[in-house]
């Protein structure tokens, strides 16, 4: 009997977990009987579909701070 392999999801970065999206979204809409052209163009327009579908920009952590500037 074939093994399932086991994935350890706390070894994704954020830019991991947001191409993983991106290959997700394009496989269900091509599923969904979408024509490549529209499915890429669909994908490069970010408003195109809901903020659920990638992580969210400010959950990266930044590296520096701004209050340095201002003393």
């Amino acid at each position: 009997m074939a093994r399932k392999k086991v994935i350890d999801l706390d070894t994704y970065t954020a830019l991991d977990a947001w191409a993983i999206s991106l290959q997700e979204m394009y496989r269900a809409l091509r599923r969904s009987g979408f024509e490549v052209d529209l499915a890429l163009a669909v994908i490069v327009e970010p408003s195109a579909y809901p903020d659920w579908i990638l992580p969210k920009p400010d959950l990266i952590p930044h590296t520096w701070d701004d209050d340095d500037d201002e003393e």
